[in-house]
């Protein structure tokens, strides 16, 4: 029945497929520098290649037929000797889709659904609008998508990585090229800085971070360990995978192990995994404690918790633990990071999301219901405490590059629906030089301040110097303030000082901000010196 089912929809997607129309390619600037987008966990497409009828099927990111899907050909185990893992279909290899120079598989990740989904619409809003900037697809503009159960650090990774730079290198005519990750492709892409340094001078010239994990996402992959994860919110979630059956898959994933952070990382709060237990003192009494364990002390948690976690596999059920193994690689790969450098001729630049409960430590059980067995940990709902960042990264770890970077922006937005934010587009078009440069834009406040008037006057007589200043300027700002207030802003100083010789000197200035008029404000700037020489 679900093979007949599952016929039934692959007709269905070609269908969807047939009844879309391409979109057409707008100007095309050929003088821009090639840019590389590089996705984050989930955010590259899947096809499952069928190694004895040579056939190949989408099998991430589907809605249709997910959950039976995911359990026959992406569910894995870990070998230690090559520190992959590995599909437990034997007959079943993953493999990364290359159509459209690599950005098929990380624009829409399933582009059968006939209605459009936030949840799939990765880096299809910023592909659109660099479109419209002149960046051609296979001349200026390419996609590396990849097996995200994968290590960041693992070898066949890096290799592709490698090959692919040096294809837009040739492919741009020698021009250097522009990185742009998102979430844990900036893990990948610093992991490349680290082990193939002298090929990422050669071919890189920028790199932008968007929503990074530097320092990991402790809170987030706590709760994953224990209760799964959700890649879709809302209604949706009732036609996608279930938290459990993801769960399974991502036990076995190098990648996630990796996001739990570096075991040595100096937190300003330390993250924690914490419990409510019931507790027995040497009369018998028991007392309900708030335990609360660290990240190294937390091991031992999601060790008893998923001590005896199973997979059920073609009617065999296979035991799937906390991975000590896959911890082992993990904490090298953070050692690895930890060393990293920027060349000296590459520009980095830091987006991190802002003004979003993010989760920091994960607790569960409570005063009333406290945790007594840690293998039914899975059945209690997580409450988290909650740090500013993008719902998913604090801002603590994604400011935390390590690296000299040329700036660090702050943009409000969700981890992935910050993708299609206009801010970033303007920070975006701005570092990337992808039109005519605004010298008056500001990107750290997104501003662009443009002078409108400049006189300066200056007399001396008899030993009094005095100096008068007028500056206007206008700031344009895409995001217009509060309409409510209709008053000017005046704001004045005065200073004083003297000198030797009974010289004295003073100095007034006035400020006066008018009200927002269609984004746009005007600033005056008034300002008289006195200098006295009594000598």
């Amino acid at each position: 029945m679900a093979i007949l089912l599952g016929e039934i929809l692959q007709s269905l997607e070609l269908w969807l497929k047939l009844i879309k129309n391409p979109q057409p390619q707008p100007y095309v600037n050929p003088n821009l520098d090639p840019v590389l987008l590089v996705p984050g966990v989930g955010g590259s497409m899947l096809h499952a290649v069928d190694e004895s009828e040579g056939s190949r099927e989408r099998v991430w990111v589907r809605f249709l037929n997910a959950e039976y899907t995911l359990k026959t050909k992406l569910w894995s185990r870990y070998d230690p000797s090559t520190g992959k893992t590995e599909s437990m279909d034997p007959n079943s290899r993953i493999m990364v889709p290359e159509d459209r120079h690599g950005l098929h598989a990380i624009d829409i990740l399933d582009p059968d659904l006939m209605l459009g989904s936030d949840s799939v619409y990765y880096f299809h809003d910023m592909i659109v609008e660099m479109r419209k900037w002149g960046f051609e697809e296979g001349k200026t503009l390419f996609g590396f998508g990849y097996d995200f159960r994968q290590s960041n650090r693992l070898q066949e990774t890096m290799d592709r990585l490698a090959a692919k730079l040096e294809s837009i290198y040739n492919a741009a005519g020698g021009k250097k090229i522009n990185i742009i990750t998102h979430s844990m492709g900036g893990l990948l892409v610093k992991c490349f800085m680290c082990l193939q340094s002298d090929i990422f001078e050669k071919y890189v010239k920028n790199w932008v971070a968007i929503c990074a994990p530097f320092q990991g996402a402790p809170g987030t992959i706590n709760s994953t360990f224990l209760n799964g994860m959700s890649f879709v919110e809302g209604w949706e979630q009732n036609f996608y995978i279930s938290k459990w059956s993801m769960h399974q898959l991502l036990i076995e994933c190098p990648s996630i192990y990796e996001l739990m952070g570096c075991p040595n990382s100096h937190w300003k709060h330390i993250p924690a995994l914490e419990l409510w237990r019931e507790r027995h003192d040497s009369d018998g009494k028991s007392h309900i404690v708030l335990e609360s364990y660290p990240p190294c002390d937390s091991i031992k948690v999601l060790e008893q918790a998923l001590v005896n976690n199973i997979v059920n596999y073609n009617g065999e059920d296979l035991p799937l633990p906390f991975n000590f193994e896959i911890l082992k690689w993990a904490n090298k790969t953070w050692e690895i990071l930890s060393s990293a450098k920027l060349p000296s001729q590459v520009k980095f630049y830091n987006i991190y999301g802002t003004s979003l409960e993010t989760p920091h430590s994960v607790c569960f059980g409570s005063g009333d219901k406290p945790v007594t067995d840690l293998q039914q940990l899975r059945y209690f709902q997580a409450k988290y405490v909650c740090v500013d960042g993008d719902g998913t990264v604090p801002i603590e770890s994604a400011k935390a590059d390590g690296l000299n970077a040329e700036a660090r922006v702050g943009v409000p937005g969700e981890h992935q629906r910050i993708l299609r934010e206009p801010h970033v587009f303007r920070l975006l078009k701005h570092w990337l030089k992808a039109g005519e440069p605004d010298p008056f834009y500001n990107p750290v406040n997104d501003y662009v301040i443009l002078p409108t008037a400049f006189e300066m006057e200056r007399h001396k007589e008899k030993g009094v110097e005095v100096a008068s200043l007028k500056e206007e300027w206008e700031i344009i700002s895409k995001v217009q303030d509060d309409q409510s207030s209709t008053a000017d802003k005046v704001c004045s100083i005065s200073v004083s000082q003297e000198g030797a010789n009974q010289s004295y000197s003073e100095a007034h200035a006035t400020v006066i901000v008018h009200p927002d008029s269609e984004g746009k404000q005007h600033v005056q700037l008034n300002a008289l010196a006195v200098s006295v020489d009594a000598s």
